[in-house]
């Protein structure tokens, strides 16, 4: 038996929005515009992708799984997202982390790792 990774499931405020936002954000492409739910994927052909849903409730709580991203540039893609509307979060993270903390528009962690791991 096997398993496909189709997409992650997000929760919005208003999902056309932040769908939008991360089609932005990633360069990928929009695969269902929705108003119900907005689907995003790097390809049309390609997966996995994003699937933002609606729900009442504002988010209140740190995310219990959230998107790392490793960039040819993380201090040019920090500025980047944070001039798209991106804001810095404190989770505990070191100062010194290879990390930047990072949360889109309704609140959503996410990490911009350094171009290279460190030894």
């Amino acid at each position: 038996m096997g398993l496909e990774w189709e997409q992650t499931i997000v929760d919005a405020h208003d999902p056309a929005a932040l769908g939008r936002w991360w089609c932005e954000a990633l360069g990928w492409v929009v695969i269902d515009p929705d108003p119900r739910w907005y689907e995003i994927r790097p390809a049309v052909d390609r997966m996995p992708g994003l699937l933002f849903v609606p729900v009442p409730e504002p988010k209140t709580v740190k995310n219990r799984l959230h998107l790392d991203f490793r960039p040819d540039d993380r201090d040019a893609e920090v500025a980047r997202l944070l001039a798209m509307g991106a804001t810095r979060v404190d989770v505990g993270q070191a100062a010194d982390a290879y990390w930047v903390v990072l949360a889109d528009p309704e609140g959503n962690e996410f990490c911009v790792l350094s171009s290279r791991r460190p030894t």
